[in-house]
């Protein structure tokens, strides 16, 4: 996706094999990441966001289909509605 913006700008593939400071930006992305849903577990902790950081495990998944979404999730992602059939909705 471009952006309106002076600085030139280019889609690299593999961005993160082929540069350091995409690479580098990758992992302090990540870390941040994870320590953001460290900090909602300790919020939703029945989702066990501390162990999947957010992401489609089963684990999680179950934990939808259980206790249903909470405000941190995202609606748009890959048809959340049938994971909430018969699910209460989150807190």
């Amino acid at each position: 996706m471009r952006i309106r913006h002076p600085a030139a700008q280019f889609t690299m593939v593999k961005g993160d094999r082929r540069s350091h400071s995409v690479s580098a930006a990758s992992v302090v992305a990540k870390v941040t990441r994870d320590r953001i849903m460290a900090l909602y577990h300790e919020q939703y902790p029945q989702y066990g966001f501390q162990k999947h950081k957010g992401y489609g495990t089963r684990e999680h998944l179950e934990a939808i289909r259980s206790h249903g979404m909470c405000p941190i999730h995202r609606r748009s992602f890959r048809n959340p509605g049938r994971l909430q059939e018969g699910a209460p909705h989150g807190p």
